[in-house]
């Protein structure tokens, strides 16, 4: 890894505008959204878009979820041979009911010997890209000990790192993540942990690494709308006075770059998709509430640009 603090993979958020933009004000290492196996191997044209890189854009990884081994290892093999992605992560997180239903993400932590198998088989399907997981405490075991298993059988099966976020599927993202079970993670294995739940600024990852001892720190939602949050958090670690938080005006001028790269990039999508993207930036500050009702309104994309440029003219109060 180029650094300790990586972007999680986010479906529907991590897309190649957001990580273009992300790598401009610090990010070093990030995920793609995750892929689906199955979709792959069967060269789903709306897999293949998602997928989409630059050589700008790298490093870069690619996730894959599925349940079964076989089709596991044939996409993993086919994203070796693009030739474009410097690691593979494996899904064992995702806890929403569609992936889950199937047997894949977060259900796996309930069956070890079928996570067993799927590393073995996407292990002996590559020749040269790193591997890891990513996983929850627990499917609703928030002890960690699932995880605890599945790290040790990773590690056994040769993957080089495991990532934790520290809540259970059941969980979903309600409550607190639990650092201090994440260790125990870290404590299980000589493989490196990465620790992921709530991390929304340096000192929440300070936090992290403090509670669980993990070696680096992966960031998720607490990006969306903020990709200062990298430098933030790498400044943290190192003991450095953190930098001042960003204006309201840069604010503006980022997100104009964001919808100026999901217009570049994404002309199909980038109405709707920039519509989501518009109310991260600015959903801490005065007026937030009334931006996101004209943000809606918006029929297209002049009008969504509109809305941003004319942000500052809003009343203040949600």
């Amino acid at each position: 890894m180029p650094s300790v603090v990586i972007q999680s993979p986010m479906a529907n958020c991590t897309d190649l505008p957001f990580r273009l933009l992300s790598r401009s004000r610090g990010m070093k290492f990030a995920y793609l959204e995750m892929v689906s196996a199955h979709a792959l191997v069967q060269e789903s044209r709306k897999t293949l878009e998602l997928m989409k890189t630059l050589s700008e854009d790298r490093p870069v990884g690619c996730q894959l979820v599925g349940c079964d081994p076989d089709i596991m290892g044939k996409a993993a093999r086919i994203i070796e041979e693009m030739g474009c992605y410097d690691l593979l992560d494996i899904n064992l997180g995702c806890p929403v009911p569609k992936i889950t239903g199937h047997g894949g993400g977060s259900a796996l932590l309930r069956d070890p010997e079928k996570a067993r198998a799927i590393f073995r088989s996407i292990v002996s399907n590559l020749r040269r890209l790193p591997v890891t997981v990513k996983m929850r405490l627990g499917y609703s075991d928030a002890t960690g000990r699932e995880a605890c298993e599945i790290a040790k059988i990773a590690e056994s099966e040769g993957l080089d790192a495991v990532a934790v976020h520290g809540r259970t599927r059941e969980q979903q993202y309600m409550g607190h993540a639990d650092y201090e079970a994440v260790g125990r993670i870290k404590d299980a294995v000589r493989i490196p942990v990465f620790g992921n739940g709530d991390v929304m600024d340096g000192e929440s990852a300070l936090r992290l690494r403090r509670t669980a001892g993990v070696d680096g720190i992966m960031i998720g939602r607490g990006a969306l709308g903020n990709p200062w949050i990298y430098r933030e958090v790498e400044d943290a670690l190192e003991g450095k006075t953190p930098a001042a938080r960003p204006a309201f005006d840069e604010k503006k001028r980022t997100l104009l770059e964001h919808l100026d790269l999901e217009i570049q990039h994404n002309p199909r999508t980038a109405h709707l998709k920039m519509k989501r993207v518009a109310c991260w930036y600015f959903k801490d500050l005065p007026g937030a509430a009334r931006f996101r009702e004209r943000v809606n309104r918006a029929s297209n994309l002049e009008e969504l640009r509109q809305s941003i440029d004319e942000y500052e003219c809003l009343p203040a109060g949600n």
